[in-house]
């Protein structure tokens, strides 16, 4: 699955190749490690065409055909969804092997969150994915207290308006799977990926989330993987989510 030719900014053209995220890029650039056809550029915003100039980080080159890796890990709870953390705290990629090119999680979960996370060095792919218009559907199970009405139920498939500036909600499926006398489980479809969206969905109608686990995102589902562990997504996986995304796969 090889990137086309094309012209795009030079952190954006690291990130795409797998040698750096966006972030990382531009202080690399900066800090006058990038060449660009054997020449030193300090100029994040500087323009280059994949597939015809030569880029380098630290004297590591990528060829812009080398085949992508794509992942899906059952994430468990506790993990936080970033390469580094700040406070110490551990991170997804502590749960895979170092990889080139490197992986990016697609979206993202909670560290309280558990189930379904995919990672690819497909940058185009994963920005493609995450765009709400494209409403690739993520599947999650959610216990929460209590039992929820129909009524309560009906409201957060209309829309839910969440605080600050998060907006109303999308309208999505829910419904009851199970319950008991003090909890219940309920399935939420949804098609956006608001932050922490879908316990402050449950929250608004009295309902407080006790566990959250994604079971699907678009094809890909999470099955029996075992809590901690990756594969790689099949080849019928891949093509349609490369269809979700609106992309031709390139083979």
């Amino acid at each position: 699955m090889a990137l086309d030719s094309q012209r795009v900014q030079l952190n954006r053209a690291l990130s795409k190749l797998g040698l750096a995220s966006r972030v990382e890029a531009t202080k690399a650039i900066r800090a006058g490690l990038v060449q660009v056809n054997g020449k030193s550029v300090r100029a994040p915003l500087t323009w280059v065409t994949l597939g015809l100039d030569r880029i380098s980080l630290a004297g590591q080159s990528a060829s812009v055909t080398r085949q992508h890796r794509y992942l899906a890990l059952n994430k468990p709870k506790g993990p936080v969804v970033t390469r580094s953390d700040e406070l110490g705290r551990e991170t997804v990629h502590a749960l895979l092997p170092v990889m080139d090119p490197r992986v990016e999680a697609v979206g993202r979960l909670d560290a309280d969150s558990e189930g379904l996370l995919l990672f690819t060095s497909d940058s185009t792919l994963a920005s493609r994915l995450l765009e709400p218009g494209r409403k690739v559907a993520k599947v999650y199970q959610l216990t929460v207290r209590g039992s929820p009405s129909p009524e309560a139920l009906a409201k957060v498939q209309e829309g839910i308006d969440l605080p600050g500036d998060l907006g109303r909600t999308k309208p999505c499926q829910a419904r009851l799977l199970r319950h008991s006398a003090d909890k219940s489980v309920v399935e939420l479809i949804l098609t956006e990926g608001k932050n922490r969206q879908a316990r402050r969905m449950l929250a608004a109608v009295g309902h407080r989330v006790l566990r959250l686990v994604r079971q699907s995102f678009g094809p890909v589902l999470l099955g029996d993987l075992p809590k901690g562990t990756y594969r790689n997504l099949t080849p019928e996986e891949l093509a349609t989510l490369h269809r979700a995304a609106g992309l031709k796969m390139d083979i």
